[in-house]
């Protein structure tokens, strides 16, 4: 496999009315990076996420993902080595499945069971990757009857069932409560430490930045604000700048927070 897991040279994204999405986006992830890539609403994260998940083209650009540049690579085998979880993927994923049917499903990318079979290993495997992210004795529990943070990691289970190598996390602690999102942060700190060549994982929260992540991606507006090594990105300059905001930023054993800078929460 390539060092290079993902590239972006110059990608330009224009919605249908012309809006730009992003604009002029250079970005490489290396193998055995973690990424999480921050913003406000309406700065691309999504639509980055979204191409780099190959479910969408740039308008102009190119696009390399695990060594294949997108437009002349076979796509259905392509996302065999991805994995992808967001919350317009969860909605079409059908809800009235067990839980183990669900994870089951992304050993090929599909959205529901078909006509394919699944033997005894792929269940084991199923079992085995529900059991790692907290949901032992679930497997045949209907989709529909678990708790939000029990089906966001469900969803994660079902990213890794095809053992990718690229992991792509569209903001899985969002709507989450406290209890739900720590248990979702502790899973994604066990798969940063883990043999994945890379993971890259959106949100709009510091807070949410798991323990074990190496790289940071600010975005606004459709344009890269600062991108590089965590602790080079995270810094009050460059989170204000993205956030339009006077921001002070903490760390405190292995995870980040944010907030307005003082004279901002005083009304200075």
């Amino acid at each position: 496999m390539t060092d290079e897991v993902v590239r972006f040279h110059e990608v330009f994204v224009a919605a249908e009315d012309r809006r730009p999405m992003l604009t002029g986006v250079d970005w490489r992830v290396g193998s055995g990076e973690r990424w999480v890539v921050l913003g406000p609403n309406g700065a691309g994260k999504s639509t980055l996420l979204h191409i780099a998940a190959t479910y969408r083209f740039p308008t102009r650009g190119q696009v390399f993902v695990l060594g294949h540049r997108l437009g002349k690579v076979d796509l259905r085998q392509l996302r065999r080595d991805i994995g992808y979880t967001s919350a317009e993927l969860e909605r079409m994923v059908d809800d009235r499945m067990s839980v183990v049917d669900t994870v089951l499903t992304g050993s090929r990318a599909h959205l529901a069971i078909w006509r394919e079979t699944y033997d005894d290993h792929d269940r084991r495997h199923a079992t085995s990757l529900l059991a790692d992210l907290g949901l032992a004795g679930m497997e045949d529990r209907v989709l529909a009857t678990l708790s939000q943070g029990e089906r966001r990691r469900a969803q994660i289970a079902r990213a890794l069932m095809a053992q990718p190598q690229l992991l792509l996390l569209d903001e899985p602690a969002a709507g989450l409560d406290i209890s739900g999102r720590e248990h979702l942060l502790a899973v994604l700190a066990d798969l940063a430490a883990g043999s994945l060549a890379a993971i890259v994982f959106v949100t709009h929260h510091a807070e949410e930045i798991p323990p074990g992540f190496t790289h940071a991606l600010l975005l606004r507006d459709g344009g890269i604000v600062e991108a590089g090594p965590i602790n080079q990105v995270l810094t009050d300059r460059s989170l204000s700048a993205c956030f339009n905001l006077p921001l002070e930023i903490e760390y405190h054993e292995g995870r980040y927070g944010a907030r307005a800078a003082r004279a901002v929460a005083d009304g200075g």
